[in-house]
């Protein structure tokens, strides 16, 4: 007698559009790659004193504009003999009397030791665990190394780009947090009510767009008091890049709830009895959410420009703060760039990858989010 099989033929399993989205979005290798990159670039954010090697704030007269110092993996042992140690070489520094110029020379027989966690200056710890180890750097914490060169202060630049980090991005999100707020709630609305409302909103984002830009954020930096402390001037400056970024984002919530307002699943839950406020929170925003997050990814990049360009053009944050636009700023004149090109070089290579890497994310997301990309 044939043995039958009772056991049910599994069903294919069923996706939702979020793992749809997730599917199709790994399959854009260069997105998937970038998305890797920007939680690279936020983790050294968070973590910021811990990968810096030193004070970012720490003056060194005897190193102003010292040069990158590499690293070297092998060295010469009180025998003579060669063994594996990473290090650097000390620099001397030379001034020609005749024309007043620093020069460096790389000192052979004088070696500072490099290390793994290793102890230096006290920092807080994602902002409130104190340490004072740090990821790598010189193992003597009074020994100085400078991996991308100093600053016409002495001050460590790959320090100061790991915690200009912090701002920089930081100011991107919250950003793009406040543009969503604001774009979501007015491009909603416009949408959704149409009329008198739609043309107030549509003539209000209009008048924006049309002001130029770099007028509207130096009238707008200028009420800001030179006496605010450095923590309120960062929101101001952040509330200032965002009053420009929500305008785009108003006017593609406006087009979406155009199509959408008369579809039956909206009209359906009005004749169940929400209200319009949740009618479009609870219905309309969350149908097209995917398109919001790809459209405030490429937002992201937008807002770090904008603070870059601020601070850059000094109408932005202003020091003590350490973003990449106040390190820029050491670049304005073509005497430093000749003499010390990494204070250029450094930060604004920072800000080209992190800005292709947001941008190239964004173009992922936004075609993963597209039903009709292929």
């Amino acid at each position: 007698m044939t043995k039958v099989d009772t056991n049910p033929v599994d069903a294919p399993a069923l996706l939702g559009p979020w793992q749809l989205m997730w599917r199709k979005f790994r399959r854009h290798r260069i997105a998937y790659f970038s998305l890797w990159l920007v939680g690279l670039i936020y983790f050294m954010a968070l973590t910021g004193g811990f990968l810096a090697p030193q004070d970012p704030d720490e003056t060194n007269r005897r190193g102003i504009f010292a040069p990158p110092q590499g690293i070297h993996f092998f060295a010469a042992d009180e025998t003579g003999e060669t063994r594996f140690q990473l290090h650097a070489k000390s620099l001397v520094m030379q001034i020609d009397q005749s024309t007043m110029r620093r020069s460096y020379e790389p000192h052979e027989d004088k070696i500072v030791p490099l290390g793994f966690f290793v102890k230096g200056y006290e920092y807080k710890l994602f902002g409130f665990i104190p340490s004072t180890r740090h990821f790598f750097g010189p193992v003597d914490p009074d020994h100085k190394v400078n991996f991308l060169g100093a600053d016409r202060l002495g001050r460590d630049i790959l320090s100061r780009i790991v915690l200009g980090t912090q701002v920089s991005m930081s100011i991107g999100l919250v950003g793009v947090i406040v543009s969503l707020l604001i774009g979501v709630s007015l491009g909603g609305l416009s949408g959704y009510y149409g009329g008198w409302i739609d043309t107030l909103i549509q003539r209000l984002i209009e008048f924006i767009r049309s002001i130029p830009t770099i007028p509207l954020w130096m009238g707008l930096a200028a009420a800001i008091p030179l006496g605010w402390p450095p923590l309120r001037t960062y929101f101001v400056v952040t509330l200032i890049v965002s009053m420009i970024g929500w305008t785009g984002l108003a006017r593609e919530v406006r087009g979406k709830f155009l199509s959408l307002r008369n579809e039956d699943f909206i009209i359906a839950a009005r004749l169940d009895g929400l209200t319009d406020w949740e009618v479009i929170w609870k219905h309309m925003v969350p149908s097209f959410s995917s398109h919001i997050i790809a459209s405030l990814t490429l937002a992201v990049p937008l807002m770090i420009l904008a603070e870059t360009s601020l601070s850059f053009l000094g109408i932005g944050l202003q020091p003590p703060i350490i973003s990449w636009g106040t390190l820029l700023k050491e670049a304005q004149n073509i005497r430093t760039i000749i003499e010390a090109p990494w204070l250029l070089i450094a930060p604004g290579s920072m800000i080209v990858i992190a800005v292709l890497a947001l941008n190239f994310l964004g173009d992922g997301l936004r075609d993963a989010a597209d039903p009709n990309a292929h």
